[in-house]
């Protein structure tokens, strides 16, 4: 029986990897920056397949760091997009950890902004179906 209280992580897996050592601070922690790229690299194949090419990030919304990440913990990132406009898309990431209980635990969330470009670094449309 599951309990539908529990949080979940919403959206479509986008990216995981294993935190490593060379990634933590002098507390055994992982960086918040380092989390930010991979939210970035998840963010970008979501919005990458959406646009069918070449994307480029042109903002980080907001962040919310909700507990800190531990060396070796499996960071998965999801991903949800929010809105299309006519060049950009607004993509909700969030990243979960498994606890060493097997727990799944929400670590920091971030709304990013995308914009689809062409071959020269200027933005398109974003395909409509």
């Amino acid at each position: 029986m599951t309990n539908d209280d529990t949080p979940r992580p919403q959206g479509t897996l986008a990216l995981q990897t294993i935190a490593m050592p060379e990634n933590a601070n002098w507390n055994g922690d992982i960086f918040g920056g380092w989390l930010v790229s991979q939210m970035d690299l998840a963010g970008a194949v979501t919005a990458r397949a959406r646009a069918r090419g070449r994307v480029a990030t042109v903002a980080i919304d907001s962040m919310a760091f909700l507990r800190p990440v531990p060396v070796g913990a499996v960071v998965s990132c999801y991903t949800r997009m929010q809105d299309i406009g006519r060049s950009s898309m607004q993509i909700l990431v969030e990243v979960w950890i498994v606890e060493d209980s097997g727990a799944l635990a929400k670590v920091t969330e971030g709304h990013f902004t995308f914009v689809a470009i062409d071959e020269n670094g200027r933005t398109r449309s974003v395909p409509r179906d």
